[in-house]
C-alpha cells in the first residue's frame, strides 16, 4: 500500500477539513441513535422493493421503498447497497473517529471489515460473491484532481479473502505500464463473472476508465474522463459521471461496451456519485436538486431519451432489492 501525502490550496484545505469535520460529528450522532420501534429487518425487503438511505431524519436510517409506500429498517449507514442476498453497510464504527464495511449474508452478519477512511462508495456484485468500496483517506471530495487520496478494496464472499486496497494491480494506461506514485482508484464495479470489473483510475491530474481482472489483479484503460462507473445487470452499458468541461461539474453518460457509444443524460449536471441500474434501462443516482439542502435519490432512462427525475427527496445509495 503507498502512503502519500497531497498538497492541496489552502482554500481547498478549508473546505475539505470543514466537510470531514461536518461528517464526523453526523456520523457520531448517527451511531448513537436508537432503532424505531416500527423498523424492519433489512431482510424483510422483497424483489421489486428499493431501499436507500434516508437523510432527512438525520439518523442515516436505511430505508425501503415499496409500491409508493416509505418504511424504515433496523439499520443506519453512511453508505449501503444490497444485491442477491447480500447486502454492505459503510457505517461509523467507534472513536477515532473509524469506520467500517459490515457485510451480511441473507440476513446473517457475515464479515465485519476495518475502512482506512470516510465511506465514499460500495457495490455488491449482481452474483452477491464481491463486495467492494472506497474511502477517503485525505480529502472528503472528487472535485479537485490530485486534491484527494482513496482506498478501494473488495470482500470475496467465496473464499472470505480481503483485499484492502487495488494499488498493487498492475496498470496499463494509454499502451503503458503506470508507475506514478500518485495513483488513486475509486468506484470498483464487477461483472456477473465475478472476475471482470471496472473502475476509475487517477493518476497526475487526469482520470481513466479502467477495465480490470480481479484474478490476474491488473488493468487496462479504456477512455480518459470517466468516474464512478456502474456496470449494468446485463453486463452490455457502464454508467459514469463525465466532468463538463476540464474542471466544471459532473454529469452522467452511458457507454455501450458493444458500440463504444457514449450518450450524456439530460438533467444530470452536478451529480458526484456512483450510479445504480435499476434495471438494463433505468439508472438512480443522488444529486442536490436546485434550491435543495441534500441529495435526492433521481432516476433516468438510460438511453437518454428523458431528464432524470426526482424519485425520493432527502435520499443517498439507492439499491434496489434482487
Amino acid at each position: 500500500m503507498r502512503v502519500r501525502r497531497l498538497a492541496v490550496a489552502g482554500a481547498a484545505i478549508l473546505v475539505v477539513i470543514g466537510g470531514t469535520a461536518a461528517y464526523v460529528v453526523t456520523a457520531a450522532t448517527d451511531a448513537k441513535q436508537p432503532a424505531s420501534a416500527d423498523a424492519e429487518p433489512v431482510a424483510e425487503a422483497r424483489a421489486g422493493d428499493l431501499l436507500f438511505v434516508d437523510l432527512a431524519g438525520g439518523q442515516h436510517r436505511v430505508e425501503k421503498l415499496a409500491g409508493g409506500t416509505r418504511s424504515p429498517t433496523d439499520i443506519a449507514c453512511q453508505r449501503f447497497f444490497a444485491a442477491a442476498g447480500t447486502s454492505v453497510c459503510l457505517k461509523l464504527s467507534g472513536p477515532g473517529p473509524s469506520y467500517a464495511a459490515e457485510v451480511s449474508r441473507d440476513g446473517k452478519p457475515f464479515r465485519t471489515v476495518p475502512l482506512p477512511g470516510i465511506p465514499s462508495r460500495a457495490k455488491v456484485s449482481v452474483t452477491g460473491n464481491l463486495v467492494t468500496w472506497t474511502s477517503f483517506v485525505s480529502g472528503d471530495s472528487y472535485a479537485v484532481p490530485g486534491g484527494f487520496s482513496t482506498r478501494t478494496g473488495y470482500l470475496d464472499l467465496r473464499t472470505g479473502a480481503t483485499e484492502e486496497s487495488i494499488e498493487h494491480f498492475t496498470a496499463t494506461v494509454e499502451g503503458s505500464v503506470l508507475t506514478a506514485s500518485d495513483v488513486n482508484y475509486w468506484g470498483l464495479t464487477v461483472a456477473s463473472d465475478d472476475r471482470t470489473f471496472y473502475a476509475t483510475i487517477a493518476s497526475g491530474g487526469f482520470t481513466w476508465l479502467v477495465k480490470g481482472d480481479l484474478e490476474t489483479k491488473s488493468v487496462t484503460s479504456l477512455r480518459r474522463d470517466a468516474e464512478c462507473p456502474s456496470l449494468s445487470p446485463d453486463g452490455t452499458k457502464i454508467a459514469y459521471k463525465k466532468r463538463i468541461g476540464r474542471l466544471g461539474p459532473w454529469d452522467l453518460a452511458v457507454l455501450d461496451l458493444t458500440t463504444n457509444e457514449e450518450k450524456r443524460l439530460p438533467g444530470t449536471a452536478g451529480i458526484d456519485d456512483q450510479t445504480t441500474w435499476l434495471s438494463d434501462t433505468e439508472v438512480a443516482f443522488a444529486a442536490v436538486p436546485k434550491d435543495a439542502r441534500l441529495p435526492a435519490v433521481h432516476v433516468a432512462p438510460a438511453d437518454g431519451s428523458e431528464p432524470a427525475r426526482v424519485l425520493i427527496p432527502d435520499a443517498t445509495s439507492p439499491s434496489p432489492v434482487t
